[in-house]
């Protein structure tokens, strides 16, 4: 009996809720209390080095929505579509008047870990694009690969811009589908009709005819800066930061 109660005992004794930081230790301990919690406290903010403050590392997204900026740098799968018109209707919300700015510097519905997202899911950001009040400034440094160069292209004219390097591609949409006849026979037509969708916004926001569009998409199409602004995708080339279209603001307070 004697050797249950002393289980008993012991099991309480571990799951008993840890003694409370800056409380004085229990005369069953030492006897010496315990450090005072302000002052065992690990600073969470900025810190000096030799002199120099150094502060936290800022949260970047949150920094860049704030300053009005969008910036798709992956796929356009259905996670990052859904991420981005969240991101324009808090936009549209925070404020109707002022512009934005979408950067792009992607591979459109593919994505580099393998997941291949819908055209839908692009025309959903290029529709919400539409509804909202603010206009686009779109910015492509890097790529902006099908559904990508469509949203490129979706910007305010006169505000649409490329970095001198960057490359955009067109091309039809593709289908991965297996399965029965019929269940390819239903994509094989989808496929077909989100082909002429995407063709008529390139040919609506490009000033260019959409036979001309479609068979430019028959088969991969890539152009360079220069070549994006005569085809009508983007309207400037920029050469450096003093020609950017705004400088954010946050960088002034890191």
């Amino acid at each position: 009996m004697a050797a249950f109660a002393l289980t008993v005992v012991s099991a309480l004794a571990l799951v008993a809720p840890p003694a409370r930081l800056g409380a004085p230790a229990s005369r069953a301990g030492r006897g010496v209390p315990a450090r005072p919690m302000a002052a065992a406290r690990v600073a969470m903010g900025a810190i000096n080095i030799d002199g120099v403050r150094i502060g936290p590392p800022p949260d970047l997204p949150s920094l860049l929505l704030h300053n009005r900026i969008v910036y798709v740098g992956t796929g356009l799968v259905p996670q990052v579509a859904e991420l981005i018109v969240a991101q324009l209707l808090y936009i549209q919300f925070d404020s109707g008047d002022k512009p934005y700015f979408m950067y792009i510097n992607s591979p459109g519905t593919a994505s580099q870990d393998g997941m291949t997202g819908f055209e839908t899911d692009a025309f959903a950001i290029a529709d919400t694009m539409r509804y909202i009040r603010p206009e686009a400034q779109t910015i492509c440094l890097g790529m902006a690969y099908g559904t990508a160069a469509m949203l490129l292209a979706s910007g305010a004219r006169g505000k649409r811009a490329m970095l001198p390097n960057a490359v955009a591609m067109l091309h039809q949409p593709r289908s991965r589908t297996q399965g029965q006849a019929s269940d390819i026979s239903l994509r094989a037509k989808e496929v077909l009709y989100n082909r002429r969708v995407l063709a008529s916004l390139l040919a609506e926001r490009c000033g260019r005819q959409l036979g001309t569009v479609e068979e430019d998409m028959g088969r991969t199409k890539y152009l360079t800066a220069e070549e994006c602004k005569a085809y009508g995708l983007v309207d400037t080339v920029l050469q450096s930061d003093a020609s950017l279209p705004a400088v954010p603001t946050f960088m002034n307070k890191l």
